[in-house]
């Protein structure tokens, strides 16, 4: 496991691979990054940008999304993973937040996590994101780089992963490093050919070196 002396030093050089990183869902207000967030569950940010294009512009508020068919709803996401079950609980997700709290979306994370769909990741993203609340969502990305590092243990559930993350990075780069470990994630440390010829933290990863040994063993 890494020491508060390294996990600074990935942070850092994390940093400085991507100073820009950010939330990459497009939206322009609380109520959007809610519904894109639900949508992005098992599918790519890409692909949900490409719908919430359209899709926005048909939906402004969440009476609009009930004033439609459940099917006409799912037509419009056919394209995204799990649009059934995503379409309809947009439509509960929308009924509450009009029943509940007035149209509004709550900017507490509990509240967030009784709306249907919404579960600890999104509403961490949502309170970081549309509320600047410190926060450190764990999607696929941060939970595989974590691990991969040693800054958490690979038996660990996401919500240990979140809890350790939380204990051993600084609460006001909480959200920030959040996005850089996703941009880390998707596009260095990637699930699959991961690129630790060229990782300035390779020196540190037990997954790194266990990968650049096997790779030499082989010849490659």
């Amino acid at each position: 496991m890494l020491n508060k002396a390294q996990i600074r030093y990935c942070l850092d050089e994390m940093a400085k691979m991507f100073p820009d990183a950010h939330c990459e869902l497009n939206h322009s207000n609380p109520f959007e990054l809610v519904i894109a967030v639900a949508l992005s569950a098992q599918c790519t940010d890409a692909l949900v940008n490409k719908v919430t294009k359209n899709l926005f512009q048909k939906y402004k508020t969440p009476e609009d999304y009930l004033r439609v068919p459940l099917e006409e709803l799912q037509e419009d996401i056919r394209s995204i993973g799990l649009y059934r079950n995503k379409a309809k609980n947009i439509q509960k997700l929308c009924a509450m937040l009009i029943e509940k709290y007035n149209g509004e979306v709550p900017s507490d994370r509990d509240e967030l996590m009784k709306l249907p769909g919404v579960g600890r990741k999104t509403a961490n993203v949502v309170v970081s994101v549309a509320f600047g609340v410190p926060a450190i969502a764990v999607d696929t990305h941060v939970e595989r780089v974590s691990k991969r590092l040693g800054i958490c243990k690979w038996k660990d559930s996401v919500l240990e992963v979140e809890k350790t993350l939380m204990q051993k990075v600084p609460k006001e780069e909480w959200s920030i490093t959040h996005h850089r470990m996703i941009f880390f994630g998707r596009y260095h440390c990637k699930a699959q050919n991961p690129q630790c010829e060229v990782c300035p933290l390779q020196h540190l990863c037990r997954e790194g070196k266990k990968r650049l040994k096997g790779k030499r063993k082989h010849g490659e």
